[in-house]
């Protein structure tokens, strides 16, 4: 399964559409701040399951604040991060995560794109796809075992 992770998007839409497009996903999950691009999203492609949290920017939004599910045998925990107070630190969030048994956690806020392995937790951070750095992860399940790449738009 591939997965297209997007965060802060902030009303950039057409990076979202370049990423779809060059992707191909099969889910996108985004991390929230701009919560409202995911509606506008879910329409242009309603082929592709889509699931989204809010982030600090997205007040009113009925998008939940965290996310829990299962795929292919591995646990997700997304957030956008700002009520883990990430820009400081990640060890409320990964322990929120470990707390509720993930095998991978997703987060954003920051803007800075991350990849790595704590402990036997996937901790991933796919930046800003609304930024000037045009950044975001793809998730591939194959056989239990999940990896993450971080890319860019040109």
């Amino acid at each position: 399964m591939r997965i297209l992770v997007l965060s802060d998007s902030h009303g950039n839409r057409e990076n979202i559409r370049s990423a779809v497009s060059v992707e191909s996903p099969e889910l996108i999950l985004h991390l929230g701040d701009h919560a409202g691009d995911c509606a506008v999203i879910e329409q242009e492609y309603p082929e592709l399951p889509f699931r989204c949290v809010r982030g600090n920017c997205d007040r009113g939004s009925a998008e939940p604040d965290t996310d829990e599910f299962t795929l292919d045998g591995i646990r997700f925990f997304m957030t956008h991060g700002h009520m883990y107070h990430v820009k400081f630190s990640k060890t409320s969030v990964i322990q929120k995560a470990l707390k509720n048994s993930a095998d991978v956690l997703l987060f954003g806020h920051t803007h800075i794109p991350y990849n790595s392995k704590h402990d036997d937790l996937l901790v991933i951070n796919p930046g800003s796809i609304g930024s000037s750095e045009k950044s975001y992860a793809v998730l591939e399940i194959r056989n239990g075992v999940v990896s993450c790449e971080l890319m860019y738009l040109m």
